[in-house]
């Protein structure tokens, strides 16, 4: 990549590592063992649901993978993946409901310990060994949970964004910025060649100069 693109292109994000997209890689997987437990074949439910899980971690990708030229688009695919998101809270909280199951709360005696289980752990094989063996109530709590927590986790990064936005500006600022740094650097350049070639012909008047000095005195 030429060193000019290196002052306007912005950092990739390595959305591997980000805490909330392995959260919601963890959700999707979860999903799509809870629609093979729970969910009859016929349930218009099922596709909703897993689209909506896909979706969230499709859209944290392409963000950051397009939030290298703009953060105007990885700000909108964020913003596409806290849709989903809620989409899919409201699925899990609606099946609850509907079969009269219980959404855990404060102060069900088993909220603050998923809480905190949930809080510290990202990845899906922290959440697999509960993909076979927990009820349709204990993974739909589960799964709204991390719904919040990567919610949250995602307007954070939003407003890191912004920030870097308010201070960097965006791809066409920094092109700006680069083009004028490069400007900057060739008046420097012109400058310091000047000076080199105005000493250059001083130095030439100063010998042209003694030349004729040795021969209007006879000197070879």
């Amino acid at each position: 990549m030429p060193d000019s693109e290196h002052h306007f292109l912005r950092k990739p994000t390595n959305w591997k590592a980000l805490y909330f997209y392995q959260k919601a890689e963890a959700l999707y997987q979860l999903t799509y063992a809870f629609k093979e437990r729970f969910l009859k074949k016929n349930d218009r439910t099922i596709d909703q649901m897993v689209q909506a899980a896909r979706s969230i971690t499709q859209n944290i990708i392409e963000g950051s993978e397009d939030g290298i030229t703009s953060t105007e688009i990885e700000v909108k695919l964020n913003g596409v993946s806290k849709g989903s998101l809620q989409e899919l809270l409201h699925d899990y909280e609606q099946y609850l409901e509907t079969r009269g199951l219980v959404q855990w709360e404060a102060g069900h005696p088993r909220y603050d310990g998923m809480m905190e289980y949930c809080r510290r752990h990202n990845g899906v094989e922290d959440y697999k060994p509960f993909f076979a063996v927990a009820t349709d109530e204990e993974l739909a709590n589960i799964a709204i949970s991390l719904c919040h927590f990567i919610d949250k986790m995602i307007a954070k990064h939003l407003a890191n964004l912004e920030q870097d936005f308010v201070e960097n500006g965006g791809i066409k600022e920094r092109m700006t910025a680069a083009r004028l740094g490069r400007r900057q650097t060739q008046n420097q350049e012109i400058s310091a060649l000047k000076a080199r070639v105005a000493e250059l012909e001083a130095e030439v008047t100063k010998w042209r100069t003694w030349y004729a000095e040795q021969q209007q005195a006879g000197k070879p």
